[in-house]
């Protein structure tokens, strides 16, 4: 029996945990993320200073700030990566509910730092943004209802997942944070759907989510002014969405050179949710597509060592956090490049931002924690050696 459950990779009960978390690991998408990280770092090199500048702040402020974060996100990962999948569920039940309480207090402690959403917790020295945080988590806590939901006499997990995820849409969209709703939204839809939810009830969900959206485009003047800006035949110039497209069709496939782009001057958020138009303008085609290909490296080897894995549970939450973290850059890409409206959403390990990067930093944890090779085989394999026996 003992060879029937272990994989391809030995793992040998007595090893220390180091050694036997590196064999195990993807260390491939370890790899990824660390490139990502050094190509914000260098972006920011250029995005960042005229942004200190406008503050009074040393060129290289924010800067030093994203390397501190940056590290603290790598630790956490690392760190994170290491736990069995239990002790991360338990632990994401904890921070899920958490997270909840602090995005439930937004309106009342929270401040919006002249942007018109109040969505961070200023403590003088930094700020928080609960819903980074609530996002890996609430994936974990997702889909362990979801999973429970399968077991006999079990709870009824679909049913509860469905009113925490409505729950937390509401308070992403009190904010309003309208991306990061239908981002969170988005995510439980793809674990639901693998879960084995009805197809109706999916394109029900569809028809309230449509719905929704019309309703908040006739009664909210800040979703409204976004769409209408994305509709429109021409790009005014002068808004962020203009700067953005003019820097990207100025880079051409190489390029204005390093350090000669002019985007930076003109947007306050090029070091963060237009961080692609900066990479796009100084460093051409050329460094979009590495970004994208590192990405795409993540989302494809994690994709493939869940189809291995026999856990619901481990399925469903790989899917979820793998599937947030792949729309978010899609829409942060998408937005800077006129694809989609804007969202005000950052790109994963490249943009600037301490609670954006800290958070991705613990849901790639839990991803790559979920993703490691266990001594289970997979389940054809198992077959063939029961149909032996």
């Amino acid at each position: 029996m003992t060879e029937m459950v272990h994989g391809t990779v030995p793992i040998r009960g007595g090893d220390p945990v180091i050694p036997r978390w590196w064999r195990t690991v993807d260390r491939w998408t370890i790899g990824a993320i660390v490139l990502l990280f050094g190509v914000g770092l260098l972006l920011g090199l250029a995005s960042s200073p005229p942004l200190a500048q406008r503050n009074g702040l040393e060129p290289f402020f924010y800067v030093q700030r994203q390397m501190l974060f940056g590290m603290l996100a790598i630790a956490a990962m690392l760190v994170t990566s290491m736990l069995s999948p239990d002790t991360l569920r338990r632990l994401s039940v904890l921070g899920f509910f958490l997270a909840l309480l602090a995005l439930a207090g937004l309106p009342f402690a929270g401040t919006d730092f002249g942007k018109g959403a109040v969505r961070w917790y200023s403590l003088g020295f930094a700020s928080v943004q609960p819903s980074e945080f609530l996002k890996p988590f609430f994936a974990v806590f997702a889909a362990w209802l979801l999973a429970a939901g399968h077991e006999p006499n079990g709870p009824p997990g679909r049913s509860l997942s469905v009113a925490f995820a409505a729950l937390v849409v509401v308070l992403l969209v009190i904010q309003p944070d309208f991306g990061q709703a239908a981002l969170v939204a988005f995510g439980w839809g793809v674990m639901y759907f693998i879960g084995g939810a009805p197809v109706l009830l999916l394109l029900g969900l569809g028809g309230v989510a449509l719905f929704g959206g019309m309703f908040f485009y006739n009664n909210s003047e800040h979703f409204a002014r976004r769409i209408d800006g994305f509709l429109a035949p021409e790009v005014d110039p002068r808004t962020q969405m203009g700067f953005a497209t003019n820097a990207i069709q100025e880079g051409g496939i190489f390029g204005v050179g390093v350090g000669e782009g002019q985007v930076k001057w003109s947007l306050p958020d090029a070091h963060t949710d237009f961080i692609i138009a900066v990479a796009a303008e100084e460093y051409g085609l050329v460094l979009v597509l590495l970004i994208l290909v590192l990405f795409a490296t993540i989302v494809v080897r994690s994709l493939i060592r869940l189809m291995r894995e026999r856990d619901i549970f481990i399925r469903l939450a790989g899917a979820g956090l793998v599937t947030m973290f792949a729309a978010q850059a899609m829409i942060n890409i998408g937005v800077a490049a006129r694809l989609l409206p804007s969202k005000g959403m950052t790109l994963p390990f490249v943009s600037y931002g301490g609670s954006s990067l800290v958070a991705a930093g613990i849901g790639i944890g839990i991803l790559l924690a979920l993703t490691r090779t266990r001594p289970q085989g997979e389940i054809g394999e198992i077959l063939i050696r029961r149909g032996r026996v």
